[in-house]
C-alpha cells in the first residue's frame, strides 16, 4: 500500500487549533467547495482568522497549501476505502461494493462536489504540479488496488475490469456533481456489480 507522507501540521485532541492547522481546515472547506484556483490566501487568512505570516510559515507558497490540503484528503480516502475492506476480509467484490455503495449515498448531499483529487487534476493540467502529483499519485494507488482485487475475484482480465471499476467511480465522482440527488451515480455499486458479474463469466 502507498501512501503520500503527509507533512501537515498535527495537533493533539485538547489542544487549541495552531495557525497552520486553522489554516489547513479552512483551506480544505474553501478549495472543496469552490475549487483552488478560485480561492486567494487573502481569503484564506481571513476565515481563518490569522496573518498572511502566518500562513507562510506553515506552508511556503498557496501550491504547497494546496497539496498539504489533498494529502489530508489522500488520507481521508483511503480510510474509507480501508473501512470498506475490513468490513468484508477475505471478499474483495463485496469490498467494492461496500465501498461503491458509500460513493454512491455521498453523491445524493447537496453539498456534494465530486472528488477533491479529481477536481484538482482538472484544474492543474500541468504534471509537475504540487497538486497534480497529489492527485496523480492517490489515482495509480486506487487503479493500482482495483486491478488488484479485480485479479483476486478471479476475472480472466483483471486489468480490464480493475479499470472499467475505476472509470466507474471517475464517473460517479462527475455525475454526482451534474445530476445530484436522483443521478445515475447513485446506482454506481450496482452497475459495478453488473460489470464484475459479466467479467467473470468470460
Amino acid at each position: 500500500m502507498s501512501r503520500i507522507k503527509s507533512i501537515e501540521p498535527a495537533i493533539k485532541a485538547d489542544e487549541p487549533p495552531r495557525a497552520g492547522e486553522k489554516i489547513l481546515r479552512v483551506a480544505r472547506d474553501l478549495f472543496y467547495r469552490q475549487g483552488i484556483r478560485a480561492i486567494g490566501v487573502d481569503e484564506i487568512v481571513r476565515r481563518a482568522g490569522v496573518t498572511k505570516p502566518s500562513l507562510y510559515r506553515s506552508f511556503p507558497s498557496k501550491d504547497e497549501l494546496a497539496a498539504s490540503y489533498l494529502r489530508r484528503y489522500d488520507l481521508e480516502f483511503w480510510d474509507r476505502f480501508d473501512e470498506a475492506v475490513a468490513a468484508h476480509p477475505g471478499d474483495p467484490r463485496a469490498q467494492i461494493g461496500a465501498f461503491l455503495t458509500r460513493i454512491g449515498k455521498r453523491t445524493q448531499k447537496p453539498d456534494y462536489r465530486g472528488c477533491g483529487m479529481t477536481n484538482a487534476a482538472v484544474e492543474y493540467p500541468e504534471h509537475g504540479h504540487p497538486a497534480r502529483v497529489v492527485s496523480e499519485a492517490n489515482k495509480r494507488e486506487l487503479r493500482r488496488r482495483l486491478r488488484a482485487m479485480a485479479a483476486a475475484m478471479g476475472a480472466g482480465d483483471a486489468d480490464t475490469l480493475g479499470d472499467g471499476l475505476l472509470l466507474l467511480i471517475e464517473g460517479a465522482y462527475i455525475s454526482g456533481q451534474l445530476f445530484g440527488a436522483g443521478g445515475p451515480a447513485k446506482s454506481v455499486a450496482r452497475n459495478a456489480d453488473l460489470l464484475i458479474e459479466a467479467s467473470l463469466k468470460k
